[in-house]
């Protein structure tokens, strides 16, 4: 048996515990080269990912074939049994013996309907004021003309309401909007028309803007979400505040909490604050807060897949059992919660209560921002209406994020805060069921 000296076993034995650690390291750094750093967690920003990849997803599979399912109410192209128009083809003369068939009476041997669009014209209105001369009094009675008619000629409000729908609804750009009134209605638009029409439609939608403003403020759930969006060249954002019938949109330079406290300086007493991670979010003024747990599992799903941290797997067991207990819930269980809510909290806490410092510096932040906010993560458990996510307000803001992929950025303040206005109206109208394009021409029906 070989024997060392005590300094040489203490030199060889720090030199280990130094390449073990150095071999953690650059497995780490491998797994990262592998996953890559392309960032799908809007609250993190892609300079700090670890491993993030946009294949995989969150969704897991089920059972169910692809298609519809059973009991989906489809829908199909019927025939109408009174067509507006009839075109018939009836037989002259015999196939066979070539015999005159005019004077014969004919039957029907088949029908089928096609659906057309008939060729558009444009209606010229002309508003004629007229006055009578009363022979009694020798008064001279005239009607005026309606008050929105303000110039000789102009746009009626269909077509500015048709200019709206497809510009900010669809996504139009101006260009694009003025060759298709161009070749379909032979309108000559220009871009600074539709542009006018715009504004004209926007200041009178500043009252129904200001209306969905504080029907959020007094909402008792709110999710909220923001996005970035370039403004005059410059990094604009764009933030929504929602619920299940209004949406509110609003634009601004300022990512901070300056845009909240803006628009919604109280925050919100009465609601539950539904957001993800950003400290803006969180320092909103709220009676409760809920984080995204979608957030939180992506997260949890990148350490797993590149740390290869137990913990990230037990926790996001954790949410997902959550998520799966509420489900379950009827409305007596949000008066008395079962003691599966209480058991689902105990093993938060456990887990909360881990010593971290250990970890991987990335979940060793994100143990901690998890402990400052550990009261707003199973907040979803004890109220009917609060979800467990933020999707819908994603979902609220990915029209802006559309808008710029099709017209590149918003060219001025005005421009960004007239989408955000409008597009408040038009998602708040879909919410409720309502037909989009009429609710533009009541808007600009609107008297000036």
């Amino acid at each position: 048996m070989i024997s060392i000296p005590l300094s040489e076993y203490n030199e060889l034995k720090t030199l280990v515990v130094k390449l073990s650690e150095e071999v953690k390291q650059l497995r780490e750094e491998i797994s990262l080269l592998r996953n890559g750093r392309n960032s799908n967690t809007s609250s993190t920003p892609p300079s700090h990912d670890i491993g993030r990849s946009n294949s995989k997803s969150l969704r897991t599979s089920s059972n169910r074939k692809s298609g519809g399912q059973q009991g989906h109410k489809g829908s199909t192209l019927k025939m109408q049994e009174i067509p507006d128009k009839v075109v018939d083809y009836i037989p002259v003369l015999c196939q066979c013996c070539g015999a005159d068939l005019q004077n014969e009476r004919s039957t029907i041997n088949e029908r089928k309907q096609e659906v057309v669009i008939p060729t558009i014209e444009v209606q010229y209105v002309e508003h004629r004021s007229h006055s009578k001369h009363c022979r009694h009094c020798g008064i001279v009675c005239t009607i005026p003309l309606p008050d929105h008619l303000k110039a000789p000629i102009q746009y009626g409000a269909s077509v500015s309401a048709l200019a709206n729908y497809l510009t900010v609804y669809h996504y139009m750009p101006f260009k694009r909007l003025a060759a298709f009134f161009k070749d379909v209605f032979s309108i000559p638009l220009s871009q600074g028309t539709i542009d006018n029409l715009l504004n004209r439609t926007a200041q009178k939608a500043e009252v129904a803007y200001e209306v969905l403003k504080d029907r959020i403020a007094q909402s008792r759930v709110v999710g909220a979400d923001e996005t970035g969006c370039p403004i005059k060249g410059k990094k604009g954002w764009f933030y929504t505040w929602q619920n299940k019938a209004v949406t509110f949109i609003a634009a601004s330079m300022n990512r901070g909490y300056e845009t909240i406290e803006k628009f919604f300086p109280q925050g919100f007493p009465q609601a539950v604050y539904v957001s993800d991670c950003l400290p803006a979010q969180l320092k909103t003024p709220a009676n409760l807060h809920q984080l995204c747990l979608a957030h939180l599992l992506r997260e949890l799903n990148n350490f797993e897949d590149t740390l290869y941290c137990t913990w990230s797997k037990k926790m996001k067991q954790l949410l997902l059992d959550a998520i799966a207990l509420k489900k379950q819930f009827t409305k007596k269980d949000y008066n008395e919660p079962p003691p599966s809510v209480g058991s689902i909290q105990e093993q938060l806490d456990s887990l909360l209560a881990v010593d971290y410092l250990t970890y991987h510096h990335k979940v060793k932040a994100f143990i901690k921002r998890l402990v400052k906010n550990r009261r707003a993560i199973l907040t979803f458990l004890y109220y009917e209406n609060v979800p467990a996510d933020n999707n819908s307000s994603e979902r609220a803001i990915r029209n802006v994020k559309v808008k710029a992929k099709v017209s590149g950025q918003f060219r001025s303040d005005n421009g960004a805060n007239r989408f955000a206005t409008l597009r408040s109206i038009i998602d708040t109208t879909i919410k409720n069921g309502q037909n989009v394009f009429q609710a533009l021409i009541l808007l600009e029906e609107i008297p000036t």
